[in-house]
């Protein structure tokens, strides 16, 4: 959505932009621009508007619990850690120890862990301290393909990853676009890896982690399961969990557990020091110990009866679009889904198909987000992609269900049918904006 758009939503919320008498000159290109100056606090709660307007599909998001934001606003921010329980190299830590004890323990009784490290920033911290707990730079790792659904940081040439560790790709089977184990084994066997990888960042099927535990364990490997998008899932017992299985999980709590941003890493009790070098003194220095309480929170509630029966409709809700978009011609990858989110194949859309930006940048325009995806076998480059990735964590928070998700698959139906009518897109957007303001993110003011 173009800015002057957002000016307007904004300036009907009492939201307004000042600007400066003065430029600035850039010093990359000696062209002189035009700074913009906001309120901070303003600039937050335009953000907010902007939530509630739009209907977010993007598989990695979701909407935080409001006590949830609260703790990430705690005066625990105030507070260095730098260590672990008991171990700090700093004074004043009874009390955080505690908090990260509670929280450590919150987390291995959801998923029947014996360790957890809940210190990483971020998943691909997860991952890159999980590889130097097992591997040394130069070692080899076997992992899916990004083209074919995996994570950035599972070896994608664009990332540091692939650069410290000799990454060999799986990729998916040609006919089903559905795991391909025998190809899994062969590469085992013929590479040795020191690292398996499971798990995807755009791969809509239950992943048998026994299965690839056998491969691990032949090929003289460690199995890591990445978890990062099936954490809701997997903690609700609605997914296979690689705990049983594998030496090390990594995840994050921000997309379908709907906590704070940020990772976690879980091991058998002989892997916990070198899992917790490698993350510190080996990448991070200090904890975000008010990220840490909200990731104990959102751990806590991961064991409700409510967080189960969410999870449920989340499942139950992609698997109806998948179904009604795969009734209106849409190849899906791999034919739908039994997890959160699942991938259109846009080649064969309209007269000359759409790349996968294309369709992206569209539907941004009325208001529906989604993220463009890669497809098996794409020729586009990862930047434009042949398909989008959709997920229902976020709508379902909202308390959408099966009817709001056919409202849905119909207005994307009419923009992938027709990018480039604006008029027919501000149509959309309108409708969206109403299905919006019956299900708002927040029903109490935010500040």
């Amino acid at each position: 959505m173009q800015l002057s758009a957002w000016r307007e939503i904004w300036s009907m919320q009492g939201v307004h932009m000042r600007y400066s008498n003065d430029t600035g000159v850039s010093s990359f290109d000696g062209n002189k621009k035009l700074w913009i100056i906001m309120d901070m606090n303003k600039l937050i709660m335009a953000e907010k508007v902007r939530q509630e307007a739009e209907l977010s599909l993007i598989a990695s998001e979701n909407y935080a619990p409001e006590e949830i934001l609260r703790m990430v606003g705690s005066v625990l921010t105030n507070k260095y850690a730098e260590g672990y329980p008991g171990k700090r190299y700093y004074a004043g830590c009874d009390v955080i120890d505690e908090i990260e004890r509670s929280a450590m323990a919150s987390c291995t009784s959801l998923f029947g862990s014996e360790y957890a490290n809940l210190q990483p920033h971020a998943g691909a911290i997860a991952n890159l301290a999980a590889y130097f707990a097992f591997a040394k730079p130069g070692d080899s790792i076997l992992s899916m393909d990004f083209r074919a659904g995996g994570h950035l940081t599972h070896g994608a040439p664009a990332n540091i990853t692939s650069r410290l560790f000799n990454f060999i790709h799986y990729g998916l089977h040609p006919e089903t676009q559905m795991l391909d184990f025998a190809e899994i084994e062969k590469l085992a066997h013929e590479h040795r890896p020191k690292i398996i990888i499971a798990g995807a960042s755009a791969y809509s099927r239950v992943i048998d982690f026994e299965i690839f535990a056998r491969i691990a364990r032949d090929a003289g490997a460690v199995l890591l399961a990445d978890i990062a998008h099936i954490a809701g899932p997997i903690a609700a017992g609605l997914h296979p969990s690689p705990v049983p299985y594998a030496d090390c999980v990594t995840g994050t709590t921000h997309k379908t557990l709907r906590g704070p941003r940020g990772g976690f890493i879980m091991s058998r009790a002989a892997h916990a020091q070198a899992i917790d070098r490698a993350v510190m003194p080996g990448i991070q220095g200090g904890p975000c110990m008010h990220v840490i309480a909200a990731k104990g929170r959102c751990f806590e509630l991961a064991q409700t009866p409510e967080f189960k029966s969410y999870q449920e409709l989340v499942l139950k809700n992609a698997r109806f679009m998948a179904g009604k978009f795969l009734a209106l011609g849409y190849p899906v990858v791999s034919g739908g889904t039994d997890t959160h989110l699942f991938i259109l194949d846009l080649r064969f859309t309209g007269p000359r198909g759409l790349t996968g930006k294309q369709a992206e940048e569209s539907l941004a325009q009325a208001g529906i987000l989604v993220s463009r995806s890669c497809i098996p076998g794409d020729t586009q480059s990862p930047a434009i992609g042949s398909g989008i990735r959709l997920g229902t964590p976020a709508l379902t928070a909202r308390g959408m269900g099966l009817p709001e998700c056919e409202e849905i698959v119909g207005f994307v139906h009419d923009v992938l049918r027709r990018p480039d009518d604006r008029d027919l897109v501000q149509r959309v957007r309108v409708q969206v904006k109403a299905l919006c303001e019956k299900y708002p993110a927040y029903p109490k003011q935010l500040t």
